[in-house]
């Protein structure tokens, strides 16, 4: 018999935000306990709640919408693999598997079931990335699914408490960090049996038996709201279309989105076909962000959840690039599926003028660099010989706004923190030289774009180190909008000024620097219009030059 029944809606409510907290929590052990740097550094990763058909309840705030918004359909796929009839207690599962998880094998998902008094009443579900999975190492240049990496179909990491060593040993066996990956495995199955203590510390509090009442709450409440939003927007079909760099040819991505007032669709028809290359994306990936940028803009008040995701809905035919299927490479899908929240907002300022910003730098510029000793080489002092992967996320600048000028080097859309310079330099035997803003990098316009960075990179003595490009906007910079002027692209090179590729592996020759110059976001509005005494400001503080602003301005 459940024990809510009757309860008002203020208890339903504070019930809600306590399992709020309890997957914040449950993703705060995770940044703890963590081993790699891009999970307890940067923040990339996700925790959630979910009922008992995997339906997700309630996410962290911490984390990336790629992460969440793929885990929210991911969950539900590991309760038809695994049967409910094999689903114990003590139990924990785990996979990487790009269409069943978010998109790339990078990413490892852990779920586990949650009992109480010897009933399930729901799962907790975690993802991080890792710093490598063996394979030609994270970076775009496989040709399909089998060169990037070991690939773990969902399958039971522990059964009953006891983790399943045979798994571990496999491997430890393929990746090159073994260390720090076997680390953030355990890390994942832990954070989740911190959330399902968390809730049983909650259920006894408030005297629940099971999560039905709470789940139905939460689900009405959370898809009424978001029609209620739904029901004010003007109805027909808006469209938008976007070219970036890809891999060796251009890549277009086209959207429609049909919208009424049950329901908002993006479809992707007309988007470019397969690359050979790994920029391709899964569809689940590319619902994860296409639905963030809807949601954001549509409902951005409304906790996200299964309900309140429901009215979006995302279409793309199969093997155009944003729906890639087994055994298309994906290792960097992250590069494009970034790109679609800019894609689906030049549809949506169709729709709604003045609401959403100019394009952005968007993608991540992720730094993964192998070192490797020199033979025979004396290393630097205090720094032995030492073969390393290193992964540093780093970011462009944002769209201006209608209102406000766009955020310097921040991440939008995955919303990851940056690593600190001191601490990628204690991983591995590298030295960054330079991380500044980069000068006139922002779009032109009534609101200004953000800024780059520009930053600069070289081996330790004694060391050489190889670079896994999967840059973009070098060759397509972030359009303005109304009027303003574009963000400055992206380049990659050596500190003597020799171009280099923006994708694909490199060696970084002994004694050269690598520089990256992060591209800007775009403008909003005519540059004429923007206020005299914030171009002076600009200027004062070296966002852009004289030259520039009185050229542009």
């Amino acid at each position: 018999m459940q024990q809510t029944s009757g309860l008002t809606s203020v208890h339903m409510q504070v019930m809600w935000n306590r399992l709020i907290s309890v997957v914040e929590e449950q993703a705060l052990t995770l940044l703890r306990t963590a081993f790699s740097t891009s999970v307890r550094e940067a923040g990339d990763l996700s925790a959630g709640v979910f009922d008992q058909d995997g339906k997700m309840m309630a996410q962290a705030v911490t984390g990336t919408p790629g992460h969440v918004n793929a885990m929210a359909v991911a969950v539900g796929n590991f309760i038809e693999d695994i049967g409910k009839e094999n689903i114990f207690e003590g139990d924990s599962y785990i996979t990487n598997d790009p269409w069943k998880g978010t998109g790339h094998l990078h990413d490892f998902t852990f779920v586990n079931p949650s009992f109480r008094n010897g009933r399930l009443v729901g799962y907790f579900a975690s993802t991080a990335h890792v710093v490598d999975v063996g394979g030609r190492g994270f970076g775009p240049d496989a040709n399909e699914i089998y060169e990037e990496g070991i690939y773990i179909p969902i399958m039971k990491f522990a059964e009953r408490g006891e983790v399943d060593m045979r798994l571990i040993h496999i491997i430890r066996h393929n990746v090159r960090e073994a260390d720090q990956v076997i680390g953030d495995l355990y890390s994942l199955a832990s954070c989740n049996d911190t959330g399902h203590r968390r809730l049983m510390d909650m259920m006894d509090e408030f005297n629940l038996d099971d999560l039905c009442d709470l789940r139905d709450f939460i689900f009405s409440n959370s898809l009424r709201a978001t029609l209620e939003q739904l029901e004010n927007l003007p109805s027909g079909s808006y469209r938008n279309e976007m070219t970036v760099d890809g891999y060796d040819a251009p890549v277009t991505m086209k959207v429609r989105l049909d919208v009424s007032s049950k329901q908002v669709l993006a479809d992707f028809e007309g988007t470019s076909g397969l690359s050979k290359k790994g920029i391709n994306v899964p569809l689940v990936y590319t619902t994860a962000y296409a639905c963030y940028a809807l949601k954001c803009t549509l409902a951005p008040t409304i906790p996200n959840n299964h309900a309140s995701l429901q009215p979006f809905k995302v279409i793309a035919p199969v093997n155009c690039i944003l729906n890639a299927v087994h055994p298309a490479p994906v290792a960097i899908r992250h590069v494009l599926g970034q790109f679609l929240p800019d894609v689906v907002f030049g549809a949506l300022h169709k729709m709604l003028p003045d609401t959403v910003p100019a394009e952005g730098s968007s993608s991540l510029w992720n730094v993964q660099l192998g070192t490797t000793p020199v033979e025979g080489a004396i290393p630097s002092a205090g720094g032995g010989s030492q073969k390393t992967q290193l992964l540093m996320f780093n970011s462009g600048g944002t769209g201006a706004r209608p209102t406000l000028d766009g955020l310097s080097a921040t991440a939008f859309p995955s919303g990851v923190h940056t690593m600190s310079s001191e601490v990628i330099e204690q991983i591995g035997p590298i030295t960054v030289w330079r991380k500044e803003l980069r000068e006139g990098s922002g779009g032109a316009g009534t609101r200004r774009g953000g800024l780059g960075q520009v930053i600069e990179i070289s081996a330790n003595p004694g060391h050489r180190i190889y670079i896994n490009a999967m840059f973009d906007r070098c060759e397509n910079p972030a359009r303005g909008r109304d009027g303003g002027l574009a963000g400055a692209p992206g380049s990659v090179s050596l500190d003597d000024g020799s171009p280099m590729q923006s994708k694909g592996r490199q060696w970084i020759p002994d004694g050269k620097h690598l520089v990256l110059k992060l591209p800007g976001g775009g403008g909003y509005g005519d540059p004429k219009n923007r206020d005299r005494e914030l171009v002076e400001q600009d200027v004062r503080r070296g966002y852009i030059t004289e030259q520039e602003a009185r050229e542009d301005y």
